[in-house]
Protein backbone atom coordinates (compact mmCIF):
# COMPACT_ATOMS: atom_id res chain seq x y z
CA UNK A 1 0.00 0.00 0.00
CA UNK A 2 2.77 2.47 0.30
CA UNK A 3 4.45 1.83 -2.50
CA UNK A 4 0.64 2.29 -4.05
CA UNK A 5 -0.23 6.01 -2.50
CA UNK A 6 2.19 8.06 -4.53
CA UNK A 7 0.44 6.72 -7.53
CA UNK A 8 -3.20 7.69 -6.47
CA UNK A 9 -3.28 10.89 -7.12
CA UNK A 10 -1.91 9.99 -10.52
CA UNK A 11 -4.78 7.33 -11.26
CA UNK A 12 -7.85 9.58 -10.11
CA UNK A 13 -6.33 12.48 -12.80
CA UNK A 14 -6.39 9.62 -15.46
CA UNK A 15 -9.72 8.23 -14.41
CA UNK A 16 -10.99 11.63 -14.29
CA UNK A 17 -9.59 12.62 -17.96
CA UNK A 18 -10.84 8.92 -19.41
CA UNK A 19 -14.31 10.23 -18.10
CA UNK A 20 -14.11 13.79 -19.69
CA UNK A 21 -12.96 12.21 -22.55
CA UNK A 22 -16.57 10.32 -23.14
CA UNK A 23 -19.27 12.04 -25.21
CA UNK A 24 -22.84 12.42 -23.49
CA UNK A 25 -25.48 13.24 -24.57
CA UNK A 26 -29.25 13.60 -24.07
CA UNK A 27 -33.28 13.84 -25.72
CA UNK A 28 -36.73 14.72 -24.23
CA UNK A 29 -38.93 11.46 -25.13
CA UNK A 30 -42.00 13.33 -24.53
CA UNK A 31 -41.01 16.01 -26.88
CA UNK A 32 -39.89 13.56 -29.19
CA UNK A 33 -43.27 11.48 -29.29
CA UNK A 34 -45.03 15.05 -29.53
CA UNK A 35 -44.03 14.82 -33.26
CA UNK A 36 -44.98 10.92 -34.30
CA UNK A 37 -48.52 10.73 -35.82
CA UNK A 38 -48.17 7.33 -35.31
CA UNK A 39 -47.86 8.30 -31.62
CA UNK A 40 -50.54 10.64 -31.44
CA UNK A 41 -52.98 8.03 -33.63
CA UNK A 42 -52.29 4.71 -30.27
CA UNK A 43 -52.52 7.51 -27.64
CA UNK A 44 -56.35 8.29 -29.47
CA UNK A 45 -57.67 4.74 -29.76
CA UNK A 46 -56.42 3.87 -26.51
CA UNK A 47 -58.30 7.20 -24.83
CA UNK A 48 -60.91 5.77 -26.77
CA UNK A 49 -60.97 1.97 -25.11
CA UNK A 50 -60.53 3.72 -21.76
CA UNK A 51 -63.41 5.98 -22.88
CA UNK A 52 -65.85 3.54 -23.88
CA UNK A 53 -65.27 1.33 -20.82
CA UNK A 54 -65.12 3.87 -17.92
CA UNK A 55 -68.86 4.33 -19.46
CA UNK A 56 -69.68 0.48 -18.41
CA UNK A 57 -68.07 0.67 -15.27
CA UNK A 58 -69.77 3.77 -14.03
CA UNK A 59 -72.94 2.21 -15.14
CA UNK A 60 -72.76 -0.45 -13.67
CA UNK A 61 -71.78 1.55 -10.40
CA UNK A 62 -74.82 3.52 -11.07
CA UNK A 63 -77.01 0.28 -11.20
CA UNK A 64 -75.85 -0.55 -8.13
CA UNK A 65 -76.45 2.83 -6.86
CA UNK A 66 -80.33 3.01 -7.33
CA UNK A 67 -80.92 -0.42 -6.08
CA UNK A 68 -79.05 0.31 -3.23
CA UNK A 69 -81.70 3.70 -2.58
CA UNK A 70 -84.82 1.67 -3.46
CA UNK A 71 -83.38 -0.88 -0.85
CA UNK A 72 -82.70 1.59 1.74
CA UNK A 73 -86.70 3.19 0.95
CA UNK A 74 -88.32 -0.63 1.53
CA UNK A 75 -86.07 -2.36 3.66
CA UNK A 76 -88.01 -1.24 6.84
CA UNK A 77 -91.00 -3.70 5.08
CA UNK A 78 -88.66 -6.27 3.96
CA UNK A 79 -88.15 -9.90 6.06
CA UNK A 80 -84.27 -10.19 6.95
CA UNK A 81 -84.50 -12.75 4.65
CA UNK A 82 -85.30 -10.33 1.94
CA UNK A 83 -83.18 -7.98 3.14
CA UNK A 84 -79.97 -10.41 2.75
CA UNK A 85 -81.37 -11.13 -0.88
CA UNK A 86 -81.65 -7.26 -1.81
CA UNK A 87 -77.60 -6.46 0.03
CA UNK A 88 -76.17 -9.63 -1.86
CA UNK A 89 -77.67 -8.22 -5.19
CA UNK A 90 -76.74 -4.87 -4.82
CA UNK A 91 -73.07 -6.83 -3.74
CA UNK A 92 -72.72 -8.66 -6.51
CA UNK A 93 -73.81 -5.33 -8.85
CA UNK A 94 -70.64 -4.08 -7.46
CA UNK A 95 -68.57 -6.65 -8.01
CA UNK A 96 -69.41 -6.42 -11.79
CA UNK A 97 -68.06 -2.80 -11.57
CA UNK A 98 -64.95 -3.82 -9.82
CA UNK A 99 -63.97 -6.75 -11.51
CA UNK A 100 -64.54 -4.80 -15.13
CA UNK A 101 -62.49 -2.03 -13.68
CA UNK A 102 -59.86 -4.26 -12.67
CA UNK A 103 -60.25 -6.20 -15.97
CA UNK A 104 -59.80 -3.12 -18.18
CA UNK A 105 -57.52 -1.06 -15.90
CA UNK A 106 -55.87 -3.18 -13.34
CA UNK A 107 -51.78 -3.70 -13.55
CA UNK A 108 -52.04 -6.35 -16.26
CA UNK A 109 -55.26 -5.29 -17.48
CA UNK A 110 -56.57 -4.67 -21.24
CA UNK A 111 -55.53 -1.34 -21.35
CA UNK A 112 -51.99 -2.05 -20.20
CA UNK A 113 -51.56 -5.03 -22.88
CA UNK A 114 -53.44 -2.59 -25.96
CA UNK A 115 -50.66 0.14 -24.74
CA UNK A 116 -47.91 -2.40 -24.71
CA UNK A 117 -49.12 -3.53 -28.78
CA UNK A 118 -49.79 0.06 -29.87
CA UNK A 119 -46.57 1.76 -27.84
CA UNK A 120 -43.73 -0.05 -27.97
CA UNK A 121 -43.41 -0.40 -31.77
CA UNK A 122 -42.98 3.36 -31.28
CA UNK A 123 -40.49 3.28 -28.36
CA UNK A 124 -38.53 0.91 -31.15
CA UNK A 125 -38.15 3.23 -33.64
CA UNK A 126 -36.94 5.87 -31.17
CA UNK A 127 -34.30 3.17 -29.61
CA UNK A 128 -32.90 2.07 -32.86
CA UNK A 129 -32.19 6.02 -33.81
CA UNK A 130 -30.51 6.42 -30.33
CA UNK A 131 -28.20 3.16 -30.70
CA UNK A 132 -27.42 4.12 -34.76
CA UNK A 133 -26.38 7.47 -33.19
CA UNK A 134 -25.09 6.14 -30.43
CA UNK A 135 -22.75 3.76 -32.26
CA UNK A 136 -21.77 6.92 -35.39
CA UNK A 137 -21.51 9.61 -33.14
CA UNK A 138 -19.60 7.72 -30.43
CA UNK A 139 -21.79 8.57 -27.26
CA UNK A 140 -21.25 6.82 -24.30
CA UNK A 141 -24.42 7.62 -22.87
CA UNK A 142 -27.62 8.79 -23.83
CA UNK A 143 -30.56 10.36 -21.18
CA UNK A 144 -33.53 10.89 -21.28
CA UNK A 145 -34.80 14.27 -19.24
CA UNK A 146 -38.51 13.21 -20.05
CA UNK A 147 -40.69 13.57 -16.96
CA UNK A 148 -39.84 11.60 -13.78
CA UNK A 149 -36.19 11.59 -14.71
CA UNK A 150 -33.54 12.34 -12.07
CA UNK A 151 -31.91 15.15 -14.05
CA UNK A 152 -31.75 18.20 -12.05
CA UNK A 153 -29.80 20.29 -14.55
CA UNK A 154 -29.45 19.92 -18.57
CA UNK A 155 -27.32 22.30 -21.13
CA UNK A 156 -29.31 22.50 -24.49
CA UNK A 157 -25.86 21.89 -25.89
CA UNK A 158 -26.01 17.94 -25.30
CA UNK A 159 -29.72 17.97 -26.33
CA UNK A 160 -30.26 15.91 -29.63
CA UNK A 161 -33.47 15.72 -29.55
CA UNK A 162 -34.25 17.54 -32.47
CA UNK A 163 -31.43 15.48 -34.17
CA UNK A 164 -33.82 12.22 -33.56
CA UNK A 165 -36.75 13.75 -34.87
CA UNK A 166 -35.18 14.14 -38.26
CA UNK A 167 -33.40 10.75 -38.09
CA UNK A 168 -37.28 9.62 -37.65
CA UNK A 169 -38.38 11.78 -40.86
CA UNK A 170 -39.80 15.01 -38.82
CA UNK A 171 -39.59 18.57 -38.44
CA UNK A 172 -38.22 19.61 -34.71
CA UNK A 173 -40.85 21.65 -33.48
CA UNK A 174 -44.07 20.83 -35.90
CA UNK A 175 -46.12 18.87 -33.04
CA UNK A 176 -49.06 17.01 -32.99
CA UNK A 177 -52.16 18.91 -31.90
CA UNK A 178 -53.25 17.50 -28.52
CA UNK A 179 -56.57 15.05 -27.92
CA UNK A 180 -59.58 16.67 -28.59
CA UNK A 181 -62.10 16.99 -25.54
CA UNK A 182 -64.36 14.49 -25.73
CA UNK A 183 -67.75 15.66 -26.73
CA UNK A 184 -70.41 15.91 -23.76
CA UNK A 185 -68.71 14.01 -22.02
CA UNK A 186 -66.91 15.40 -18.11
CA UNK A 187 -65.53 18.29 -20.08
CA UNK A 188 -63.29 20.07 -18.09
CA UNK A 189 -62.14 16.47 -16.68
CA UNK A 190 -59.44 14.78 -18.12
CA UNK A 191 -59.46 10.92 -18.96
CA UNK A 192 -56.92 10.20 -16.10
CA UNK A 193 -59.52 12.08 -13.74
CA UNK A 194 -61.85 10.09 -14.81
CA UNK A 195 -60.13 7.07 -14.34
CA UNK A 196 -58.99 8.08 -10.87
CA UNK A 197 -62.51 9.17 -10.07
CA UNK A 198 -63.66 5.58 -11.34
CA UNK A 199 -61.12 3.61 -8.63
CA UNK A 200 -62.03 5.78 -5.81
CA UNK A 201 -65.50 5.20 -6.10
CA UNK A 202 -64.78 1.35 -6.49
CA UNK A 203 -62.71 1.38 -2.95
CA UNK A 204 -66.05 3.62 -1.33
CA UNK A 205 -68.71 0.92 -2.65
CA UNK A 206 -65.49 -1.73 -1.57
CA UNK A 207 -65.74 -0.47 1.93
CA UNK A 208 -69.69 0.30 1.92
CA UNK A 209 -69.94 -3.58 1.60
CA UNK A 210 -67.46 -4.46 4.60
CA UNK A 211 -69.52 -2.04 6.85
CA UNK A 212 -72.48 -3.82 5.72
CA UNK A 213 -71.30 -7.10 6.42
CA UNK A 214 -69.96 -6.07 9.89
CA UNK A 215 -73.09 -4.49 10.74
CA UNK A 216 -74.97 -8.06 10.11
CA UNK A 217 -72.49 -9.57 12.01
CA UNK A 218 -72.87 -7.66 15.33
CA UNK A 219 -76.60 -6.97 14.78
CA UNK A 220 -76.64 -11.44 14.53
CA UNK A 221 -74.23 -10.97 17.91
CA UNK A 222 -76.42 -8.67 19.70
CA UNK A 223 -79.97 -10.68 18.92
CA UNK A 224 -77.99 -13.50 20.92
CA UNK A 225 -78.25 -15.38 17.24
CA UNK A 226 -75.84 -16.60 14.81
CA UNK A 227 -75.21 -14.85 11.73
CA UNK A 228 -76.63 -16.70 8.60
CA UNK A 229 -73.86 -17.46 6.23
Amino acid sequence: MRLLRPLLPVLILFTSLSAWGQKYAYVDTEYILSHLPEYAEAQKELNSLASGWLDEIEDKYEASSQLETAYRAERVLLTSEMRRKREDEIASKRTEATDMQKAKFGVEGELFQKRQELIQPVQEQIFQVLKDLSSSRGYMVIFDKAKDSNMLYTNPKYDISDRVIKELGYTPGETIGGEEAEDGQDQGKSLQDRMNDTLDKGKDKLNDRKEQVTNRVNSGVKGGGRPKQ
